[in-house]
């Protein structure tokens, strides 16, 4: 699989485990610009200081799970968080 193809694969992974956890496909990409720069901020959060710092930011209906995180953290790191951040 060339790396292209790998960074896809990961960004529909993420975004299935998103759908199945209660994020709505038109507000999916918001959440991903807040869970990136929320990253981006502390690199080394657990799960659950994620969860609380999605929540200061209005996502109370959603709990990542460890699993998830980490297909969202090799996302951002094989496509960069810039990218991830904007795209539609």
């Amino acid at each position: 699989m060339r790396p292209e193809e790998k960074v896809e694969e990961l960004k529909r992974v993420l975004l299935r485990r998103l759908e199945k956890r209660g994020i709505e496909p038109r507000i999916v990409h918001g959440f991903i610009r807040d869970l990136a720069h929320t990253i981006l901020v502390n690199p080394n959060m657990n799960p659950s200081q994620v969860n609380k710092h999605l929540q200061l930011l209005g996502w109370h209906s959603l709990e990542l799970d460890y699993h998830t995180l980490q297909v969202a953290r090799a996302c951002f790191e094989a496509e960069g968080l810039k990218s991830l951040e904007n795209e539609p």
